[in-house]
């Protein structure tokens, strides 16, 4: 874990968390929680926030989780699928997405992700699979 902690605070400055303002919560291969402030940078035209980011929060906060399954650093971990329903827009000035391991396999992980607005509502869930590469 420790590894990987340092590999985020080297390299998160040029990475997508940086630019959209995304924070790591809670990092742990059962539960990760990631967190944004909203603003102009997540919203489409209309004014919502834009549906990939609720995707890109669940995506980070499940991968972010499952890398945390790592045995050693010459292992990776990648997405292989996910999948989305947002339920409703969000309201408020903050998402959270919490991920949840549904289930370890040797060589796929498959995560449960939770994307909550600022009142704890929730507003997208997805399901997340990994593939750890040795």
């Amino acid at each position: 874990m420790k590894h990987l902690e340092a590999i985020i605070k080297k390299t998160n400055d040029q990475t997508v968390f940086k630019t959209l303002g995304i924070e790591i919560i809670k990092l742990d291969a059962d539960e990760t929680i990631v967190s944004m402030a909203i603003d102009h940078r997540h919203l489409q035209h209309a004014g919502l926030v834009h549906g990939g980011i609720y995707v890109l929060l669940a995506e980070s906060a499940a991968s972010l989780a499952g890398a945390c399954t790592l045995k050693n650093p010459h292992q990776g971990i990648v997405a292989l699928e996910i999948n989305a329903n947002h339920v409703r827009s969000a309201r408020g000035d903050k998402l959270t997405a919490r991920s949840k391991n549904i289930h370890s396999g040797k060589k796929t992980l498959v995560y449960e992700a939770r994307v909550e607005d600022s009142d704890g509502q929730l507003i997208s869930i997805a399901r997340c699979t990994l593939m750890l590469l040795d």
